[in-house]
């Protein structure tokens, strides 16, 4: 499968990001980027802590910083994990994105290549209120 520009763009962003992160535990650096509906794209990157619960994942850290600046709608997220592993995105990150877009497209890498797939395959069943 190829990436189309947009695709390939966010994930070229998430890579970048990664370098940022701060990951003394466990030497995973992650970064993301998201897409709003309207086009406007948020970075982050994962940041532990030695509490390890109060670690945010680099996929909150996008999503939080795009609400906080006014945005609730996304398209897609891609993920980029600096590692041979392949990590799609945690549990906890899976219901905050599902939070605001429950059809989200999730494209996730590292450095072997990526896999494309949508939130309601990553979290069938979603949590809602």
């Amino acid at each position: 499968m190829n990436l189309d520009n947009t695709d390939q763009k966010l994930l070229a962003l998430a890579k970048e990001a990664a370098i940022n992160a701060y990951a003394p535990y466990s030497g995973y650096r992650v970064g993301s980027a998201i897409l709003t509906a309207s086009g406007e794209i948020f970075t982050g990157a994962n940041v532990e802590n030695a509490s390890y619960s109060l670690t945010i994942c680099a996929e909150r850290s996008a999503i939080f910083k795009a609400v906080n600046a006014g945005y609730k709608d996304f398209s897609a997220i891609a993920i980029y994990v600096d590692s041979d592993r392949d990590f799609p995105p945690c549990g906890a990150c899976r219901q905050v994105m599902a939070e605001f877009s429950p059809d989200l497209k999730v494209i996730y890498a590292n450095l072997n290549g990526f896999q494309v797939t949508d939130l309601k395959t990553l979290l069938p069943g979603q949590f809602k209120l």
